[in-house]
């Protein structure tokens, strides 16, 4: 990672180059890293997907078919936001990286898991994802539906290995993940996002969507950092709750407004999506100031969680920053 610019990553047995549109200059991770956390993402980014090549098996095993297409999903570009927030939450909780590489990597295999899904003809039927075919027009559908389903699971068994984990913590991060995954989580808010096309909604049911839909999985990122800190006071683990709920909102948002204002070749999908599916969304409701305004209020109440934790919380607020500017 930052070969200019780039993540040179091992997908289906070969070097694939991919844009990476968020890093910061490339650190070796034998020496200490840069104190400004821009600068800190190839390391983590290049961490996480070490992890992410050593559990997924190689395309050169059987079955090659869906093995290829689970690399293939998983390697595509992302900007691993999610595993990111563990490893700053992390930081933010004084925790050795080694602790957090198990969540980071779940809890990438359970998001790219729900993109395959997600781009399905019976979901979003989407055909780019990140610039590229989605996995079910890459392979084809009945893979993508297996990959999805393969990836699942092995989520889980990275949280399973006791592999650098106190004891005792693996069934509280697998509990974490599996509820921010399920269907008082992800797949619920997936569920009602689709039975609300066509739909008119209040705001509040909007955003209660988009806690479970998107927000989940952002929540439950920053809470493994937290399941891991030994001895966190109460106060301090209610702030980092508040902090990933509040984010997880206004990433949703935000992911609206672009779908509106973004063009294809940017943001990586297909533009005004949302419009023609009639998604019930924050800026159909409001409109585009309206929520750019509440998007803005967000990341003003998620960084005022953080106080209490001065300049060790830097690399959230960071995040939390990137969630809102960001263009794709």
């Amino acid at each position: 990672c930052g070969d200019g610019g780039r993540i040179i990553a091992q997908c289906c047995c070969r070097e694939a180059v991919i844009p990476c549109t968020l890093q910061g200059p490339a650190t070796n991770p034998e020496i200490d890293l840069p104190a400004a956390f821009e600068s800190r993402i190839a390391h983590y980014t290049r961490r996480v997907e070490d992890v992410l090549d050593e559990v997924l098996p190689a395309a050169t095993v059987e079955p090659r078919r869906l093995h290829d297409a689970m690399r293939y999903a998983v390697f595509n570009g992302g900007k691993r936001v999610r595993p990111l927030l563990v490893y700053a939450a992390g930081e933010c909780l004084g925790l050795r990286q080694e602790l957090l590489d198990a969540p980071a990597a779940a809890i990438e295999l359970i998001h790219a898991f729900s993109l395959v899904h997600d781009d399905l003809p019976a979901m979003d039927d989407d055909d780019i994802r990140r610039g590229k075919p989605t996995v079910h027009r890459q392979f084809d559908e009945a893979t993508a539906i297996l990959a999805a389903d393969a990836l699942q699971p092995l989520a889980f068994r990275v949280l399973a290995d006791p592999r650098d984990l106190p004891a005792g913590t693996s069934s509280r991060l697998v509990r974490i993940v599996a509820d921010a995954a399920g269907s008082i989580g992800m797949t619920g808010g997936q569920s009602m996002d689709l039975a609300a096309e066509g739909q008119s909604l209040t705001a509040d049911e909007i955003e209660h969507m988009y806690s479970l839909k998107t927000g989940a999985l952002i929540h439950a990122s920053v809470m493994c950092a937290a399941a891991l800190a030994e001895d966190l006071p109460e106060d301090r683990a209610s702030a980092i709750d508040a902090f990933g709920r509040t984010i997880g909102v206004a990433f949703q948002i935000k992911d609206d407004i672009l779908d509106v204002e973004g063009e294809t070749e940017v943001i990586g999908k297909q533009s005004g999506a949302d419009q023609r599916l009639g998604k019930a969304t924050s800026p159909g409701l409001a409109g585009i100031e309206a929520a750019r305004a509440r998007c803005n209020s967000l990341l003003r109440s998620a960084l005022e969680q953080l106080d209490d934790f001065g300049d060790d919380a830097e690399s959230l607020r960071w995040l939390a920053r990137f969630v809102v500017e960001r263009g794709n």
